[in-house]
């Protein structure tokens, strides 16, 4: 993915982006969990996998060792990542199609979650020359 242009997702292109949920709920009702269920905070990132050059991808061996050295070392605890299909509109070269990969954790917020979700963003695009990761916040009741 790259910055300026937003991912599409069912026909919407979608631009807005929410503060992080860190700040407080969506709505001051409290959350109503089935029996032994805990509300966490659910952060979805979408990582585009065309490199910044244009001609070429990131591969699976590359996708594990950054979910290996980026992410797992934030998130010990577990993540949930697969593979989907994404386009976005690109300003220059018009309607982008790539292979992209959605990682989902949930999470207690907090301001350190909160620096670490940035630092994953952050390195990503680092590393594989992009200029944006997508990010989504929401909710959920979570049992184990």
């Amino acid at each position: 993915m790259r910055a300026g242009a937003a991912f599409l997702l069912l026909g919407l292109g979608l631009t807005a982006c929410a503060s992080p949920q860190a700040a407080g709920p969506v709505d001051a009702t409290p959350a109503i969990c089935a029996a032994g269920g805990t509300e966490m905070a659910r952060v979805e990132l979408i990582f585009g996998l065309g490199i910044g050059d244009g001609n070429s991808g990131v591969s699976e061996k590359a996708w594990r060792g950054f979910l290996e050295k980026e992410v797992t070392p934030r998130f010990p605890d577990g993540l949930t990542a697969y593979d989907v299909y994404g386009q976005w509109q690109h300003p220059e070269r018009g309607v982008v199609r790539l292979r992209s990969k959605v990682l989902q954790i949930w999470y207690a917020p907090t301001p350190e979650a909160e620096a670490k979700i940035q630092a994953i963003r952050e390195a990503f695009k680092t590393q594989f020359r992009q200029l944006s990761v997508m990010r989504v916040d929401g909710r959920d009741c979570v049992s184990f």
